[in-house]
């Protein structure tokens, strides 16, 4: 996965959500609905959590140092974590309660609905053109992959592009609920309809944010690599000369495009310490090129004769 298309994915969802923002903001107002006034408040935390990934991009580039030997790629599933809690929590919690003051008979009147309509038109074409480009960055991985695009966007480790992909997807869905609610207020007179679009989008950000939230806290307890990620690996490690086997393989993300890599190498009786010592080190440059993600390579070789039918077992990081 490229970090510039991601990026690039970001951008152009932050730009989309900056304008509608606004927008959304003046027409809830003008036209006294609370589901407009939820969906603004939905842009206006896509926009700042757009921010947020993209200071996340930046600050994961920082090289190691003493206090972070291996780097500081985990301050994506950070920053992604506190925009989940801090923002999305935030845009459900004023979307639900002013959606049931609404309902209550307590919310605004205006007449400015047709306007409205006009904005949640621009909107579904903003918001659709980011939810294509996110798409498309999907589909191109997938094909690189030959994964599923279901099965790409579980097992990824890219969270900014994943919550960037959720958010657009969220963001369509949001639209539907607030012009069901602004039609029906129309159409009954009731302005029950108008609060329950707001409550239903903010459910829609509640559940959003706990499943980016998940997301984000199993990665950074520390998830390991794709499985195909580690057949690759114990194959490569496997196919050195003198190996004989693997007692342990331990991997596990540092950021979406760093792994980890640990095992424990049984050698044949006839390979030498010195020799164990440079097969280790052409495993170690091999796996770099098989897997340009793989960035640490810790190998503790033994010697150990493996009988006849006997295989090697393989563990995995919690995750």
């Amino acid at each position: 996965m490229s970090r510039s298309d991601t990026a690039k994915t970001v951008l152009v969802a932050g730009a989309a959500n900056l304008v509608l923002a606004i927008a959304k903001l003046i027409t809830g107002l003008l036209a006294g609905s609370s589901a407009m006034l939820a969906e603004a408040a939905h842009s206006v935390g896509d926009t700042l959590n757009q921010g947020l990934l993209l200071t996340s991009l930046s600050r994961s580039k920082r090289p190691p140092d003493r206090r972070h030997p291996f780097g500081y790629g985990n301050e994506r599933y950070v920053w992604s974590l506190l925009a989940a809690f801090g923002i999305f929590v935030a845009g459900a919690g004023f979307s639900i309660l002013y959606g049931i003051l609404t309902m209550m008979g307590r919310g605004g009147s205006g007449t400015s609905v047709r306007l409205a309509y006009a904005v949640l038109a621009l909107a579904a074409v903003l918001e659709g053109t980011s939810w294509i480009r996110a798409f498309y960055q999907a589909r191109k991985e997938t094909r690189a992959n030959g994964r599923g695009l279901l099965e790409h966007i579980r097992r990824s480790p890219d969270l900014t592009f994943k919550t960037a992909l959720f958010e657009d997807s969220a963001a369509m869905v949001g639209l539907l609920f607030a012009a069901g609610g602004l039609i029906l207020r129309e159409v009954t007179g009731s302005d029950f309809w108008d609060g329950l679009g707001s409550v239903l989008i903010g459910v829609l950000l509640a559940g959003l944010a706990f499943a980016i939230g998940r997301e984000s806290t199993g990665l950074l307890i520390g998830r390991a690599a794709d499985p195909a990620a580690q057949r690759e690996i114990r194959a490569e490690i496997l196919g050195a000369r003198g190996v004989t086997g693997v007692d342990e393989l331990l991997t596990m993300h540092f950021g979406p495009d760093q792994i980890l890599v640990a095992a424990k190498v049984n050698f044949s009786d006839d390979i030498s310490a010195d020799q164990a010592e440079d097969v280790a080190g052409e495993i170690d440059r091999k796996l770099r090129q098989r897997l340009p993600a793989v960035r640490h390579v810790f190998l503790d070789p033994t010697q150990r004769t493996v009988r006849p039918g006997e295989t090697g077992v393989t563990k995995n990081a919690p995750g």
